[in-house]
């Protein structure tokens, strides 16, 4: 498929009809394709600049909003991680974005198709192509599906775990017993918000939100051990 793609075909993986599909043809042109073509084909590196922008906001506004108990750096961490090479590949890999890519003879050969500078590129060009043909909402919904669920992993992964680091204080005292609470629910399906208290017997010591009630019982007890002195 190195002279030819399917744009029906990725634009239903993609959940998204272009109105101008040249922007998604740009996409999917990497450099040595377009620097086999007899006319100056554009590559997608112009797109890829665009598209590196896009993300960048719409993840640092979704991090802001959503994660209200993290500070500046680790927010700046977590960005990092959902936006570099490694994640940006992993998300062309989910969609299956190699298969669709025009790529010239030698990069074919050498296995461009799973290249993962190639891939992340060719992520950030085709965020763009959705951002300059749809907009600024279009190109979040495309975002937010690939890194929301992202998000959730490194949370669990990257930080303490305050709750058990909490349970751990409160045990040395066996009349003291902590429970959470799920005090609010809201949002769509794909993208719910949760509100949790913590009780240390019968008293509210911590409350936390969250997109799932993992990270909201995490980010109460957070707010538990702070005022704990933790």
């Amino acid at each position: 498929m190195s002279g030819q793609t399917d744009l029906k075909a990725f634009q239903k993986k993609l959940d998204y009809v272009f109105r101008e599909e040249k922007y998604l043809t740009i996409a999917l042109t990497h450099s040595s394709y377009a620097n086999e073509g007899k006319k100056e084909d554009p590559c997608n590196e112009r797109q890829e600049f665009l598209g590196d922008a896009v993300l960048s906001i719409i993840v640092s506004d979704y991090l802001f909003r959503h994660y209200s108990h993290l500070p500046e750096g680790e927010l700046t961490k977590l960005r990092a991680a959902l936006v570099c090479e490694k994640a940006l590949c992993q998300y062309a890999m989910q969609l299956g974005l190699g298969e669709f890519l025009l790529l010239g003879k030698g990069e074919e050969a050498t296995g461009g198709r799973q290249r993962p500078s190639i891939l992340a590129d060719a992520f950030e060009a085709v965020i763009a192509a959705v951002y300059l043909d749809g907009g600024m909402e279009a190109a979040k919904k495309l975002v937010l599906h690939y890194t929301v669920p992202a998000m959730e992993n490194h949370t669990t992964a990257a930080f303490k775990d305050y709750k058990t680091i909490l349970q751990e204080i409160i045990q040395k005292n066996p009349e003291e017993r902590v429970t959470y609470e799920l005090v609010e629910e809201s949002g769509p399906d794909h993208n719910k918000h949760f509100a949790v208290e913590v009780h240390l017997n019968s008293n509210v010591i911590g409350r936390g939100e969250g997109r799932s009630k993992k990270s909201a019982e995490q980010a109460a007890a957070k707010i538990a051990l702070e005022l704990m002195g933790q």
